[in-house]
């Protein structure tokens, strides 16, 4: 982290240790969320070829990323299997993905493998840029009293005053702001007036609501992109032409039938599963199992909110449950969008 926005947060009352940034006060969940998000990791590239460099690698189209659009995307295996997630944004003429912050280091070292003679600049930025999120119906106002006109729509951007703002998806109006640790700090200090400080754990709560998926370290190589929904959260495009995995990730839409889907869920337990822990369904006939957790974290109704990957057959026969027939059973609420997608010919 930081050393400036580590001072800075320890004079708002906050605990920071190995297991990340905590305020003790903090509400389960705030009318009014300010939240930390340094359990994120950001990679920055540059140079005059990032553009064509990326554009080779991730699932999404990289010309659409501009100071007035973010977008989600995803980086595969040539087997077409998720090595991460990224939300990707524009700053300064650069591009920056951002991800789990322990899948960093090997995400570096993998895109460096195939720079080649490109003209291109990658480096761990999570220090470079501090970045914290607003969540709540208090969001747009507090906003437009700093922005002139700040995004409306989930995958708006706009930065001003050294601060990129994005609008992020969800039932509950969210945006993430970045910039240098002097300049948020400022911006903290101005939104805590009325915002009320949140921990992370609530953030990933709000990104699991809206049915975002995370790849983590449990669950690397673990998806193709349409399991976890990525083309129905515009993560992918079938347009774009060639990139790494591109060839499954076509094959599954113009020619496959999606066996697997992400599901938002509820379970009544006191410990939330793990990402990549198993779902059991008695109903089903793979040798792979009924499902897979992606994430999972405290609903402060009581028990967990949790993305999980799941047989579709498994789901529709229902009686889905935590690791084995005795395991706390799935519930699923109204999903955030809808889980079919017309398929299109090529």
């Amino acid at each position: 982290m930081n050393d400036q926005w580590k001072q800075f947060l320890e004079s708002r009352s906050a605990r920071i240790d190995d297991s990340g940034v905590r305020f003790p006060t903090a509400a389960a969940a705030p009318a009014c969320a300010l939240t930390d998000l340094s359990h994120l990791g950001l990679i920055r590239v540059s140079g005059e070829d990032a553009d064509g460099f990326l554009q080779g690698q991730l699932t999404n189209d990289i010309r659409e990323v501009t100071g007035g659009h973010w977008q989600l995307s995803g980086y595969c295996t040539p087997k077409g299997r998720l090595l991460a997630s990224f939300l990707v944004f524009r700053r300064d003429g650069d591009l920056y993905l951002q991800t789990t912050a322990g899948l960093v280091a090997a995400l570096i070292d993998r895109l460096r493998m195939f720079v080649l003679l490109s003209k291109v600049t990658i480096e761990d930025a999570s220090d470079r840029l501090v970045r914290i999120g607003l969540a709540g119906d208090c969001a747009p106002e507090l906003l437009a009293g700093r922005f002139r006109q700040p995004p409306g729509a989930s995958g708006g951007a706009v930065t001003e005053n050294g601060i990129t703002l994005l609008r992020l998806g969800g039932e509950l109006p969210r945006y993430e702001l970045i910039g240098d640790a002097r300049t948020v700090a400022g911006v903290w200090q101005q939104l805590a007036e009325k915002a009320e400080p949140a921990n992370a754990d609530y953030w990933s709560l709000l990104e699991i609501r809206a049915g975002v998926p995370s790849v983590q370290q449990e669950t690397v190589e673990a998806f193709v992109p349409q399991m976890v929904n990525m083309e129905l959260i515009d993560g992918i495009s079938f347009t774009k032409g060639c990139y790494t995995g591109q060839e499954v990730v076509a094959r599954m839409r113009y020619l496959g039938k999606l066996k697997r889907r992400m599901y938002l869920a509820h379970v009544d337990t006191d410990t939330c599963p793990r990402p990549g822990d198993a779902i059991h369904s008695p109903h089903s006939a793979s040798g792979q199992g009924a499902g897979r957790v992606v994430d999972a974290r405290p609903a402060p109704e009581g028990g967990c909110d949790l993305l999980v990957v799941l047989e579709i057959a498994s789901r529709e026969a229902g009686d889905l449950r935590l690791g084995d027939a005795d395991g706390a059973e799935l519930r699923f609420p109204e999903q955030p969008y809808p889980l079919e997608q017309e398929q299109t010919s090529p």
